[in-house]
Formats: C-alpha cells, sequence, structure tokens
C-alpha cells in the first residue's frame, strides 16, 4: 500500500449515507424505512445525520441552540433501529460557535455583565482593547497591522451588536451567520418617554412599523416634527429586536471546555462512534494572529478536544477548507487525525470534463504514499471546493496547487454554466477576494448526465478512505432553484438539500443508472477486499486502473474516460 502508514488505522471502512433527518421524507424514521428496502440491503454501514438532528435555528443546523434530540425530526427508537441495522452514526459538533438562542446566549442577553455566562462568547471591544480605535458607533476598529491578518466569511466586521439590560449596545464576535429582525412597537412600548402625548405616540409607531414594514434603515428614518424623540425610539427598537446568529465562543473560559466535556458525553450516548469538529480551525483567536488556523493555539485546543474524545471512545474528523498549497491538510493528518478530501469533488469534475486522470491518480498516489486516513466525498450538504485546489505561496515559497488556476477556473465555469451558485471570500475592507467554493448538485454539475454520475460514483468508491455519500447524489438530484429564489440572500447552499418523498425514492429506485450506483456501493460497503491495500496500476492518461487486494480477495476498477465506460471486476463475497 505504498509506504507504512504512519497514521492510525480508520476505525471504519464501511461506506458513509450523508443526510439530514428530514432530507428523506419528514423526518429520521422515513431514511431508516428507506434503509430496510431491498434496493438498498447492505449498502451502509455508516450515517451522517447533519445537525438539524439537534436544537437549532439557523444555517440548517450549524446554529445550534443545544445538544439535546430535535423530537420534532428524531426519537429514541431511530437510535435503536439504526442499530439494530447495523448502521454507526456520525455527529457535529460546532466549536467555534452557538446560536443567539442557547441558553448560556440568552443568560447573558438576560443578565449582561451579572450573567455566568459573561465571558463564554467574545465580546468585541474587549478583546480589541488597547488594539485599535472606536468608530463613531462605539464600535473598535482594530489597527490595519491586526486587521489585515482576519480570514473573513462574509463582508464587514465578523460581529453582532446585542443589547445589554442597561441598554447599552455591545458587539460581539460572530464569524459566520446573522440576522437582526426588527419588531413592530406599539404605543404603549413609548410610555416611558417623558413630554410625548398620546396621539403622536401613535404617530410616531406608524412611521416607525411602516418603515420596518419595508425593511428601511431605521437609522435613517425621520420623524418629522417628532424626530427629537428619536434616539429614544430607536433605542426602545433596539431592545425589542431579535437576533439570529452563530456567536463565536471564548475558548479562554473554562465553561466552554466543561460545555465540551459534557456535549461529547452526551454524543456518545446517542450512540456517535465519529465526531466531525465543525470550524474547530476558527476557534482560536490571538491578537497578532490570524483568525483561522492558528499555531501552536489551534493544536492545543485539537489535542484538548482529542482528550475528551479519547475518553468518550470518538474518532474525531478535522473539518477544515484550505488551498493544498497551504499543506494545513498534512500537518492535521501527521497528527494522526482523518481528514476530509475536499479535494476530490473538483478534482472528479476536472477528470470527467477533461477525459483526464493524472491529476486525480497524482492525489490518490498521495494519499496512499503519505498515509492519509481520508473521507472522501463528490456532493455535500455545503458547496463543491475549488479554493481548496489552489496553490499558495507559504514563507516566500509557492506550492503549486492539484490544478492550475485556469483549470480551476475551468471548473467554476461550467458549474456555474450549468446552474450552480457561487459563495465567496471577503477581506477587511469587504472587498471579495476569492472564490470559495460552488453551490449545485452533483449531478448538475455534470450535466445531468447519469453516464457521468454512475462513473463518477465508481471512481469515487474505488479511491482510497471511507466514501461519504451525499443522498442526493444517488438519486440524481437537480439543481433546486425554487429552494434558492425561497431562501432569499445567503440561501444558495439550498440548490441541493431538496427533500426527497418517499415516493420520489421508489421511482428512483426504477432508473438503472440509480440501481447500478447502489450495487457498486453495496459492494464497497461488503466485499473484504476493500479492507486491505489498494493499488494504482499504471493507465494511459484518459484511463483508471485500481486494484484492491486483501489476500486473495480482490476488487479491480478500469475507467475509459474518453467513452465515459468503466468495468469492475472481484473475487466472489466472502
Amino acid at each position: 500500500m505504498g509506504k507504512d502508514n504512519k497514521n492510525e488505522e480508520p476505525q471504519f471502512k464501511g461506506v458513509m449515507f450523508n443526510a439530514y433527518p428530514d432530507s428523506i421524507g419528514e423526518k429520521l424514521s422515513d431514511a431508516i424505512n428507506m434503509f430496510q428496502l431491498p434496493e438498498l440491503k447492505d449498502t451502509f454501514s455508516l450515517f451522517y445525520v447533519l445537525p438539524t438532528f439537534f436544537n437549532s435555528d439557523l444555517d440548517r443546523g450549524f446554529s445550534i441552540i443545544d445538544y439535546n434530540l430535535n423530537d420534532k425530526l428524531v426519537s429514541e427508537d431511530d437510535l435503536i433501529a439504526l442499530e439494530k441495522l447495523g448502521i454507526s452514526l456520525k455527529f457535529d459538533i460546532v466549536l467555534n460557535h452557538l446560536s443567539v438562542a442557547s441558553p448560556q446566549f440568552r443568560d447573558l442577553l438576560k443578565y449582561g455583565e451579572a450573567s455566568k455566562y459573561k465571558d463564554f462568547f467574545i465580546n468585541w471591544n474587549a478583546f480589541w482593547e488597547d488594539y485599535g480605535n472606536k468608530n463613531d458607533e462605539g464600535t473598535i476598529i482594530p489597527n490595519e497591522v491586526y486587521l489585515n491578518k482576519l480570514f473573513m466569511r462574509k463582508s464587514g466586521l465578523p460581529i453582532l451588536k446585542v443589547v445589554f439590560p442597561d441598554g447599552s449596545e455591545r458587539p460581539y464576535w460572530n464569524t459566520f451567520y446573522q440576522k437582526i429582525t426588527y419588531n413592530p412597537i406599539t404605543k404603549q412600548d413609548l410610555v416611558g418617554i417623558k413630554k410625548l402625548a398620546a396621539k403622536d405616540a401613535v404617530t410616531i409607531c406608524n412611521l416607525v412599523n411602516k418603515a420596518i414594514d419595508k425593511l428601511e434603515n431605521l437609522d435613517a428614518l425621520h420623524l418629522g416634527d417628532l424626530n427629537s424623540f428619536k434616539p429614544l425610539v430607536i433605542k426602545i427598537l433596539k431592545q425589542k429586536r431579535s437576533y439570529l446568529g452563530q456567536m463565536d465562543v471564548n475558548a479562554k473560559s473554562q465553561l466552554v471546555w466543561d460545555f465540551y466535556e459534557e456535549t461529547l458525553a452526551k454524543l456518545k450516548d446517542f450512540g456517535c462512534k465519529i465526531l466531525r469538529l465543525d470550524a474547530f480551525a476558527y476557534l482560536h483567536k490571538e491578537v497578532g494572529e490570524s483568525n483561522f488556523f492558528n499555531v501552536p493555539g489551534t493544536w492545543n485546543y485539537l489535542d484538548r478536544i482529542k482528550t475528551i474524545a479519547d475518553k468518550n471512545g470518538l474518532t474525531l474528523l478535522p473539518e477544515i477548507h484550505a488551498e493544498y498549497g497551504a499543506y494545513l491538510h498534512d500537518e492535521v493528518a501527521e497528527k494522526g487525525f482523518q481528514i476530509y478530501d475536499f479535494f476530490l469533488p473538483g478534482l472528479m469534475i476536472h477528470t470527467i470534463e477533461k477525459k483526464s486522470s493524472t491529476a486525480i491518480l497524482k492525489w490518490a498516489k498521495e494519499i496512499i504514499d503519505k498515509g492519509y486516513n481520508v473521507v472522501n466525498m463528490l456532493g455535500c450538504h455545503d458547496g463543491i471546493p475549488v479554493l481548496d485546489l489552489k496553490g499558495k505561496e507559504v514563507n516566500g515559497f509557492y506550492n503549486k496547487g492539484l490544478l492550475a488556476d485556469k483549470e480551476i477556473e475551468a471548473i467554476m465555469e461550467t458549474i456555474i454554466d450549468r446552474g450552480g451558485r457561487v459563495k465567496n471570500l471577503y477581506g477587511p475592507s469587504g472587498k471579495k477576494i476569492s472564490y470559495y467554493q460552488v453551490n449545485a448538485t452533483f449531478f448538475s454539475a455534470l450535466g445531468e448526465d447519469p453516464k457521468k454520475m454512475l462513473l463518477a460514483r465508481a471512481i469515487q468508491l474505488f479511491m482510497p478512505g471511507v466514501p461519504q455519500i451525499w443522498y442526493l447524489d444517488i438519486f440524481e438530484g437537480k439543481n433546486n432553484y425554487d429552494a434558492v429564489e425561497k431562501a432569499g440572500e445567503g440561501g444558495h447552499k439550498e440548490i441541493n438539500r431538496t427533500t426527497l418523498t418517499t415516493l420520489e425514492i421508489k421511482e428512483s429506485l426504477k432508473k438503472d443508472t440509480v440501481l447500478k450506483q447502489l450495487e457498486i456501493i453495496r459492494l464497497r460497503n461488503t466485499h473484504n477486499a476493500f479492507g486491505g491495500d489498494i493499488i494504482i496500476k499504471e493507465s494511459k492518461p484518459s484511463g483508471i486502473d485500481i486494484l484492491w487486494e486483501n489476500g486473495e480477495d480482490f476488487a479491480n476498477l478500469k475507467v475509459d474516460l474518453n467513452m465515459s465506460t468503466f468495468a469492475i471486476n472481484y473475487s466472489n463475497l466472502s
């Protein structure tokens, strides 16, 4: 299998199903019923259930309120049924943030400085005190030398301003999503304003509520002859507003680590075997450093989490997106962790569209030679990564990517031409600096060609690593533009999150290409050869020849990219 594997052997070797609890039908029990269909017998040993499994309120589950079962979608009986089917579970812990609706943040909003959780989250101004200057709104703008090091996931400063019980407005670190809703006011809300007549209160309410209804900028609101009351009215509005948001936790607080201890023990009791560390690279924050993958801070936190995981028998899967040329994937693997193969989706599209196996086989050989333990995928709940394929300058040297920039741009253009949507990254000034990922179903990214989808699946299942399979890809799901439009701003990811009804599943199972996907998945999940060594055999640039061997058992994939065809030969199933 190439060089000796320097990392621990993966604990799981089967195929992993990936979906939300309600991706199939209406709740998790519908997916369990699907697994019991004859066509899906023995296809999966793992189920990566996305975090609407827990109580959440934003970003389709990644804004966690608490890690209790979401009883609208999941029951204790579901966990028992999955165990009987021999399907282990993989969950997420969102290390970097919690919802504003979490018990901890609600306590902060209620009690302010007196809250037990005062230091559980990151007060932006307290963090940057002495390292910047306040603007007119009372928010510290870090000095340029610090600001330029920040890695932004959205335009503008990564903050959400919240109102404390004393009426003061405090900025809190908010790397990811947020939404502020101003609620209508009534004349009763204005009773405490001195010298405001009842009829004038009604007039102000009408003006303000009309502006709220039209989503106008309330700071620009003019109350005419009553404008002198505006500061007090705005203060009342801010006190009444409601929030959605993912608030960064303060990992320097022992309370946060107590929370991690409690959470990992709880997930173990739910039947968790693999724990994906979502957004872990954003957790460590230090003045003068990037807010993404600090060294050694990030490693120290990762080691600390691993200690807790080991106590609970959990295998960790750190999630990290970065350019190949940054070699962060290599550093994480060197520490003995499994890593996500975020390079495969883009490489797969390049391979099939350009009819060239050079890049994908070079990567496969690197996985084998360096002993990486990977979880690979095609589609997922997020987008198709493209930034990951790029090179990067490190310490004055340019490390090449897995593909040239022009080749990466060609992948993006192909997916976008086929209806994909784009997510960007931003610099400190709010200027777009990079494409991050393209949102599309993998089937649509391949031009909605069943033959190409089947070919992509076959290659994925013979690549090194644990295959993770997005539910829509199996059933040839297409881009859902209606869902994107309905979701509004920031709803680009809904293009690849369509719920499939039980009837739609049964209709899809009449398609020959869907059934053939399931046949190959079953082979990968059950054949003894895939527990052995993988050999990348010599082939033409337009071909792929991959052999798995385990004693006398073997499974061999041969691909002709010019014809978009493949053949699989294997020893009799034991």
